[in-house]
């Protein structure tokens, strides 16, 4: 035998079940739209490889993709965005604007989210190999050579220093990984260009 809901209780049935429905689709939004851009921005990074410039993921898109991440180990990659304004990093990783240039003398900072496309430096190990792809065609090899925790205002990263082999990646993200909230402390992953020969 049903019971039926009292006619008092219908109302507050009706604004639960509209409050948890609410609470799924907010849930589902953030990582459909980041599905999405994903895609956008792939076609984004296509057209700059094939030599199309500044290529915009969409068209009110305030952001550019500047280079292709690659981690053949992990099976990951990231398409990079120029800046590191929480726009472009709601998107992808940002290179910082005021470092160096990825594959050239310096040490080319890029961020990302530890929850989203920075995830996976959790699982890099020494040694691992980082492929960066530029719009201008270069190929760049980096091997990790450091990952260590630093206080984000002390993380000691000089954009001009480029390590022993004179470039370097430094690819930085929030710490813990485990963490929601607002954190000092950085997880931060140094690589060094191979030698191309």
């Amino acid at each position: 035998m049903s019971k039926r809901i009292p006619r008092r209780a219908a109302p507050a049935v009706t604004i639960l079940l509209t409050a948890g429905a609410v609470l799924v689709l907010a849930a589902l939004y953030i990582p459909t739209k980041a599905a999405v851009a994903q895609i956008l921005l792939e076609r984004a990074w296509a057209k700059a490889e094939a030599g199309e410039p500044a290529q915009k993921p969409w068209p009110w898109a305030d952001i550019v993709p500047v280079a292709k991440l690659e981690v053949p180990r992990l099976h990951q990659h990231a398409i990079v965005l120029e800046g590191t304004s929480g726009a472009a990093l709601a998107f992808g990783p940002g290179h910082m604007q005021n470092s160096a240039a990825i594959g050239v003398p310096g040490t080319a900072i890029i961020a990302a989210h530890r929850d989203t496309q920075f995830r996976f430096l959790k699982a890099l190990e020494m040694g691992d190999q980082v492929i960066a792809a530029t719009a201008d065609g270069r190929r760049t090899s980096f091997r990790v050579v450091v990952m260590q925790v630093v206080r984000a205002d002390v993380s000691g990263l000089d954009p001009a220093y480029g390590g022993p082999s004179g470039a370097r990646l430094a690819l930085v993200t929030c710490y813990p990984f485990t963490g929601v909230l607002h954190s000092p402390w950085r997880y931060l992953v140094l690589a060094d260009r191979e030698d191309p020969a």
